[in-house]
């Protein structure tokens, strides 16, 4: 069967002209709807960022007091009693692992609660029903939880900075770019598992499990709070396989010129892995995986 189209072509039942299946947007560029695409693009990508910078308190403010609350038990309290990691003070040291955890989770949990949500209440049929491209589509919900990770990562810099003047220390960014570099891509990636997570889950409750039960731990046990040179050889191989690893440690070579592992090669994997996790989530915007009953 076909339908009969405005501009009097016909269109199939699957909802293109060329037959193809898809539940979203088309991936074909055109001339034409180009500068509609852009538009449209533009668009879910502001109410994306405006969905959480209009509401701060529940966005900035409880990883603002959780961010606190990491420095003064583990950076002055403990961190006091502590000697020096690597040449650093303990509150220097785990401040690069702080800003990945507060980045990452944020970035995850935005992109996995937008995406949920949206299905939850089936508003993203407006976006599906769209002339955006599922390209399009994904790179609104991951660009936008991606910044929403970097504010918070800012947010947490900040606070740790904060304590290190308030203690009498100071830090600066020995590599700044490698800082750029690893922030961008573990925001990107997280985000990108966030719209994978958003899809796959089925209630509110898959969402906690996917953070409190996968994602916080393997940070916490990624170095964030010690370096990988005080475990048992065989712990540090155990350790290794944790992606996390590499995410803490390129931001703390970027601040501290310190890595327990090569931060070049963990920079091009996790780039790497990033554009793989990018790409499933285009194909299952093109499939409507999660997306149709």
């Amino acid at each position: 069967m076909s339908d009969e189209r405005p501009d009097g072509s016909a269109e199939t039942a699957e909802g293109r002209p060329d037959g193809g299946t898809v539940v979203g947007g088309s991936d074909q560029p055109a001339g034409a709807s180009g500068a509609s695409g852009l538009t449209g693009f533009v668009t879910l990508l502001r109410r994306e960022i405006l969905r959480f910078v209009r509401r701060p308190r529940n966005t900035f403010l409880p990883p603002m007091i959780t961010n606190v609350l990491y420095f003064a038990v583990f950076g002055v309290v403990l961190g006091g009693r502590i000697d020096s990691i690597a040449g650093f003070s303990y509150i220097e040291f785990i401040l690069p692992g702080l800003i990945v955890l507060g980045t990452i989770s944020n970035a995850f949990e935005n992109a996995s609660f937008s995406i949920f949500h949206g299905r939850w209440n089936r508003y993203i049929e407006e976006v599906l029903t769209s002339p955006l491209s599922n390209r399009a589509m994904v790179l609104a919900y991951v660009l936008s939880s991606a910044l929403r990770g970097l504010l918070v990562g800012t947010i947490i810099a900040a606070i740790g900075v904060a304590f290190l003047w308030a203690t009498g220390s100071a830090i600066g960014v020995a590599r700044p770019l490698y800082v750029v570099a690893f922030m961008i891509v573990v925001s990107l990636l997280f985000a990108g598992f966030g719209v994978i997570g958003g899809l796959w889950a089925e209630d509110f409750d898959y969402l906690t499990v996917l953070t409190q039960f996968i994602v916080r731990p393997l940070v916490f046990f990624g170095g964030v709070f010690y370096s990988l040179d005080v475990l048992t050889p065989l712990f540090r191989s155990v350790s290794l396989l944790n992606p996390m690893v590499y995410m803490v440690n390129g931001v703390r070579y970027g601040f501290l010129s310190y890595s327990d592992v090569p931060p070049n090669a963990a920079l091009l994997v996790l780039s790497a892995l990033t554009v793989v996790v990018i790409l499933i989530d285009i194909a299952l915007f093109r499939r409507g995986y999660g997306l149709v009953d």
